[in-house]
């Protein structure tokens, strides 16, 4: 292996801004993709790697969790965002104890994260123990007694906190929560609570699971696809081929959003001779939204879908659906009646043409499937939204029927996964009845803490421990301050990662990184293959196997991690079989198929050529577990954002060279920012009547009801077509200004999507 980081960090003063891309993907994506892929891992091991991703024994691509095709897959199933994180976890760089020797703490908090990402793999356990300038290696055996010691010394189970990444496998999944629940406590927080956990809150209390009801097969037999709140051109690429071969067979596609992304504007396969040659438009509609305005938007629609069925009576209103599966129709009929088109105007900034233009979609369309994705799950009334855009969908009979249904489109591979091994605060009684009886164990039934609970515990001494299973917790969440002091504050922190990233450097006490292997990585257990599992966006669970000579000899898998962390802290007497597991990931799956449920014969099953699809009752057959045991249309105020005079509404977002807090690069081409990330999209008329100009350097200072502000340096002004009173701006730089209690009713997701801010000039 070899080292060849980066010998210069971001420089902003290197920032070009050219005009936005009218298409995405093509002959620039792959050839991107290549030359990024074999930067990092050298010509034969990206061909080797890249033609195993998402292929059936192969692995899964470590990036998005869009499903794979159920029929043929094409030679490359993957996107340039994918080949980019398949080449950020196979590199050939390494990070080791003689890089931490020239490394000193105060020399890596003073990197990007970006700097700190592309250095390269991690290759042996390091510890900082109190005092210590420089991490210095720790034998495994040693670095688990200290975390034992550590555990064992709290007052209280509920003092330690063991969050999750999407990147965990099942197998890792339900060991991790077996260890936390055997331990004590149901501090479980993942990246769900910052992502989807609005999706999850609403669909539970509406159709009775927290899942999407659609497959991958539903969009080849829509008609009607709104695809809200999401950037698939660059959060999940993959999906743009759906997307394409929908149109192909004649679906109507909308695009609700406030920014116009170029992925659903213009979409060249490069796969396809017709998509080198000219490409395809995705959206035959663009409904530029403003921020928070979506609960109007979707209200609106429920009114003008009454109106016109009143004047064609039984040709709008599904009623035999309705009759028989929902609850609260009548209540919900008065409420979006009542929704007054001024307010939805305002609130929405579109015309009242474009809300009948689709309204008549709607009434007229058999099959409608609604995406969405962070845009409307990081508001304020983010579960108010969905519960209004489900509501949609009952009305027109639009779940547990082909080409039709809800499909919030997870970012992260397996965080769905995560979520049906256990992976929640607060798992049902059943769920924790059946895992007490396979293991003997009395597992914990208060809840616990989710993420933004979790850095409030460790703010306040009441959590002491941290313990994160892969991620980078400190570029995540919001507040960053206050997160950073939250932690620095804990007597014990430990990473599970593949990479070095910021949650490295702020530490606590005494800090240790555990380097894992990743997705692409072989997995030897006493000479014999291995292989995990993972469940997609649509609740398809199929194998994953890495096939790379791993790094270095002392990275350990996720699964022996967790084994032998428990083997530590519980002693051999435990009555769960950890050594066993360790060593023979089929008997993990066994005690998996006897406590998740839909998961019987999971062994047989996941070896399937695609896997398997778990339970849906509302897909599969109609039936609605609710509290009415039926499907429930909600009842919402019509709530949206109002702009501050002389203020905007600032969206954070994601680079398309990045994917979730992993920077890849500093290009977002699609956007036309070429060169760093300090910047704020904003429309020109905005920048003139503030009195600035275009390219001009602010300071972004958000402000909050208490009276207090937030602010971020040196951003540089970028003319561009976002709605008036609107900006964007990439996270986690502008992670600062989103306050840790700024989040969403009933779910306490982050707000993101939602920061008033005002710029002033910067003195950068």
């Amino acid at each position: 292996m070899h080292r060849n980081g980066p010998i210069r960090d971001i420089d902003e003063s290197e920032l070009t801004v050219t005009p936005p891309k009218e298409q995405a993907a093509g002959v620039t994506a792959v050839a991107v993709a290549l030359k990024r892929s074999v930067e990092e891992m050298g010509v034969i091991r990206t061909a080797r790697t890249l033609a195993r991703v998402n292929q059936v024994h192969g692995f899964d691509c470590p990036g998005c969790a869009w499903p794979e095709p159920t029929g043929h897959r094409r030679p490359a199933e993957f996107c340039e965002n994918g080949a980019k994180a398949v080449a950020e976890e196979a590199t050939l760089r390494t990070v080791g104890p003689e890089f931490f020797a020239a490394h000193s703490i105060e020399d890596l908090s003073d990197k990007s994260g970006y700097w700190l990402g592309q250095q390269g793999r991690l290759t042996h356990p390091m510890v900082l123990r109190p005092g210590d300038t420089h991490y210095s290696p720790i034998a495994w055996d040693d670095a688990y007694r200290m975390i034992a010691d550590q555990l064992h010394a709290l007052a209280a189970p509920d003092e330690a906190v063991f969050y999750t990444s999407g990147r965990t496998s099942n197998e890792t999944a339900f060991l991790y929560q077996l260890l936390v629940r055997g331990f004590g406590t149901n501090n479980l927080p993942d990246c769900s609570n910052m992502c989807h956990e609005s999706s999850g809150a609403a669909l539970s209390t509406s159709i009775g699971i927290g899942k999407g009801s659609v497959s991958i097969d539903d969009f080849d037999a829509a008609d009607l696809i709104i695809v809200a709140g999401q950037n698939p051109g660059t959060n999940h690429p993959r999906m743009l081929s759906a997307l394409a071969g929908a149109k192909t067979k004649g679906a109507r596609i909308i695009a609700v959003n406030p920014l116009p992304e170029t992925g659903l504007l213009g979409f060249r396969d490069p796969q396809t001779v017709k998509g080198v040659a000219g490409g395809v438009a995705i959206a035959d509609d663009f409904l530029q939204i403003r921020l928070g305005g979506d609960l109007a938007l979707f209200q609106a629609l429920g009114r003008l879908l009454f109106e016109a069925e009143d004047r064609a009576p039984g040709t709008v209103v599904d009623r035999e659906f309705v009759d028989a599966h929902c609850a609260g129709f009548t209540e919900y009929e008065k409420n979006v009646r009542a929704a007054d088109f001024a307010t939805v105007l305002a609130a929405t900034g579109l015309s009242r043409d474009e809300l009948d233009r689709t309204a008549e979609l709607f009434a007229r369309s058999n099959n409608i499937i609604m995406c969405w994705a962070m845009g409307l799950t990081q508001q304020k009334h983010a579960v108010a939204t969905i519960e209004e855009a489900t509501n949609l969908l009952l009305l027109r009979g639009m779940i547990g029927k082909p080409g039709a249904g809800v499909c919030p489109v997870r970012g992260h591979s397996n965080v769905q996964g995560d979520r049906t091994m256990g992976i929640w605060e607060k798992m049902p009684e059943d769920f924790l009845d059946a895992l007490d009886r396979e293991f003997g164990i009395t597992s914990p039934r208060a809840h616990g803490f989710d993420t933004v609970e979790a850095i409030r515990a460790m703010r306040e001494g009441r959590a002491k421990v941290f313990f994160g299973m892969g991620g980078n917790f400190v570029s995540a969440t919001p507040d960053t301050a206050v997160t950073e002091a939250a932690l620095r504050g804990c007597t014990l922190t430990v990473q599970v990662s593949t990479k070095l990233n910021r949650s490295h450097v702020v530490h606590g006490r005494t800090a240790l990184i555990l380097p894992t292997l990743g997705r692409t990585d072989e997995d030897l257990r006493d000479g014999v293959k291995q292989q995990v599992s993972v469940e997609d966006s649509m609740s398809m669970v199929h194998l994953s196997t890495g096939r790379l000579k791993p790094v270095g000899d002392e990275l350990r898998s996720e699964v022996a991690i967790v084994c032998e962390l428990a083997r530590a802290l519980f002693g051999a007497d435990h009555p769960v079989p950890w050594a066993r597991f360790a060593c023979d990931y089929d008997a993990i799956r066994d005690a998996i198929s006897r406590v998740v449920p839909g998961c019987a014969d999971y062994n047989a099953k996941v070896r399937q050529r695609n896997g398997f699809r778990l339970p849906h009752p509302p897909r599969d057959n109609r039936e609605f577990r609710t509290t009415t045991g039926k499907a429930n249309f909600a009842i919402n105020e019509l709530t949206w954002l109002p702009v501050p005079e002389g203020r905007l509404i600032l969206q954070t977002l994601r680079s398309h060279d990045q994917y979730n807090t992993t920077i890849y690069g500093l290009d977002d081409r699609y956007r036309g920012v070429h060169g760093g990330r300090k910047v704020v999209l904003v429309h020109p008329d905005d920048i003139t009547e503030f009195g600035f100009a275009d390219g001009d350097l602010v300071d972004v200072v958000s402000e909050w009801t208490d009276g207090t502000e937030r602010r971020v340096e040196g951003f540089r002004l970028v003319s561009y077509p976002t709605p008036r009173g609107n900006a964007a701006a990439y996270y986690p730089e502008t992670n600062p200004l989103v306050p840790l209690d700024h989040v969403a009713a009933r779910s306490n997701t982050p707000v993101s999507k939602a920061v008033t801010i005002r710029f002033e000039p910067s003195a950068v």
